[in-house]
């Protein structure tokens, strides 16, 4: 099933009852009402900081963008995909940049 749009304009924002843990550079994130949970790898782990650290997934697109030698469309997927199983897990929610 193909990821939705995902709005590079939006924030990414952890939902309230979401616990994030790290370890040796892959991490979990639990959300404590719902129980769903998913591993995140190192990259996506990096990922996860820079979506819910930065003002938009633009922004983030474009830190992460400095920071691995990738091809654009490659990340702009990558991070696509992620934040889309985030919300389907509950793990975040968009708002408005």
């Amino acid at each position: 099933m193909p990821t939705p749009m995902i709005p590079f304009s939006s924030r990414v924002v952890a939902s309230p009852d979401v616990l994030f843990r790290e370890l040796d550079g892959e991490s979990v994130l639990l959300n404590l009402d719902t129980e769903a949970y998913l591993g995140l790898n190192e990259m996506g782990t990096r990922i996860w900081i820079a979506v819910v650290a930065a003002p938009s997934i633009q922004a983030a697109f474009e830190t992460l963008l400095g920071e691995y030698a990738v091809a654009p469309d490659v990340l702009h997927h990558d991070i696509e995909t992620l934040v889309g199983q985030l919300l389907e897990h509950g793990l975040v929610e968009l708002t408005d940049a």
